[in-house]
C-alpha cells in the first residue's frame, strides 16, 4: 500500500493506537520515512512507511468517536466547575445575595501560539464556547522564540499558550537531556523570551509544552503550567482547559492545582504546574442602557 502525504494512518507496530496525519515523506538509507502529526494527540513521530497503514473509514470513525466522547465528558465537567465558580462569585459580589448589584467581569486575555493549524482551530472553537477572549496564531515551533517578544508587545495578553508538537526520542539521549526532545528546546527558549518581557508569574500566566515535553525545563524557564511530568502524550485540548480556568478565576484567588488538572483529558501524568493566581476582574456598575444602545 502506497503512503502519501495527508493520509490518515496508524503505526502497525503500535497496533494503530493513535491516528496520525502524514505531513512529509523523506528517504533515509534507502527507506521511506514519514513525518507524522497526531490527529488528537500533540505528538510528532517518524516512522518507516512500511510500518504504516492507511486507516479505513470504519476504524477511523471508531477511534474518532472515542476521542469525541472523552472530549465531551471533559468539557461537561469543566462547565460544571465554571458554573460553581460563577455562582460563588455572584454570592460574594452581592454580599450573600442580599444586594441587587449590576456588575461586569473581564476574563483574562489569551494569546495562543500553536505549531499545528488544525489543533489551533479546535482550540479556538472551545475558547469561543467557554467565552474566553483569545487571539490564536499558527507559528512554527522553531520560529516561536524569535516572534514571541513582538507578539506580547502587540497583543498584551494576560495568559500565554506556547504549544504544538513534541516528542522524546530515547535514541537521542536520556529523559533529562533536553536535546533528546523534538521541540522542547524551542518551547523553553520561547518561555524565557516571554519572561524577559514580563517576569512576574502572575502578570503573565504561561502554559508551555506538548506531548512528552521536558516539564522541568519549562517550569524552570518561567512557565506556570507545562507538560509532561511523566513524558506521556497530551490531548490537543488540554492547554485550553487549564488557561480557561485561569482566565475565569478571580485575581484574588489562588488556583487549586488538582482542580485545574482533574478535568483535563491527560491529568497529572501529562500536565503540572505551580501555584498561580487567577486573572478575572470584576467591576461595577454595569449599565444595561449603554449595552442596548451600542
Amino acid at each position: 500500500m502506497t503512503i502519501n502525504t495527508m493520509d490518515i494512518v496508524g503505526r502497525i507496530s503500535y497496533h494503530c493506537d493513535i491516528l496520525f496525519r502524514v505531513i512529509d515523506i523523506n528517504e533515509q538509507g534507502g527507506k521511506k520515512i514519514a513525518v507524522l502529526f497526531g490527529e488528537d494527540i500533540r505528538l510528532v513521530a517518524d516512522a518507516p512507511c512500511e510500518d504504516l497503514i492507511v486507516i479505513n473509514q470504519a476504524h477511523r470513525m471508531k477511534l474518532e468517536q472515542e476521542y469525541r466522547s472523552l472530549e465531551e465528558q471533559s468539557f461537561q465537567l469543566f462547565r460544571q466547575d465554571l458554573a460553581l465558580l460563577r455562582e460563588k462569585q455572584e454570592y460574594e459580589v452581592t454580599d450573600g445575595y442580599s444586594k441587587t448589584l449590576n456588575y461586569f467581569q473581564i476574563p483574562g486575555r489569551v494569546l495562543h501560539l500553536d505549531g499545528d493549524p488544525s489543533y489551533l482551530k479546535k482550540c479556538l472553537s472551545v475558547y469561543e464556547k467557554i467565552g474566553i477572549p483569545v487571539t490564536g496564531i499558527h507559528c512554527n515551533e522553531k520560529e516561536m522564540p524569535m516572534k514571541i517578544g513582538q507578539l506580547i508587545d502587540h497583543y498584551r495578553p494576560d495568559i500565554l499558550v506556547v504549544t504544538g508538537h513534541d516528542a522524546y526520542s530515547k535514541a537521542k539521549g536520556k529523559k533529562s537531556d533536553i536535546n533528546a526532545y523534538r521541540h522542547s528546546r524551542e518551547f523553553v527558549q520561547t518561555v524565557r523570551e516571554a519572561r524577559k518581557k514580563i517576569p512576574h508569574l502572575d502578570q503573565l500566566v504561561i502554559f508551555a509544552g506538548a506531548c512528552q515535553s521536558h516539564f522541568e525545563s519549562l517550569i524552570h524557564a518561567g512557565a506556570n503550567f507545562a507538560s509532561s511530568p511523566s513524558r506521556v502524550n497530551i490531548h490537543a485540548l488540554d492547554p485550553v482547559y487549564i488557561v480557561a480556568k485561569v482566565s475565569l478565576t478571580p485575581f484574588m484567588e489562588r488556583i487549586n492545582l488538582w482542580d485545574i488538572l482533574r478535568n483535563t483529558l491527560t491529568g497529572e501524568k501529562g500536565l503540572g504546574g505551580i501555584e498561580t493566581r487567577g486573572v478575572l476582574r470584576t467591576g461595577m456598575p454595569f449599565n444595561d442602557e449603554d449595552l442596548n444602545e451600542s
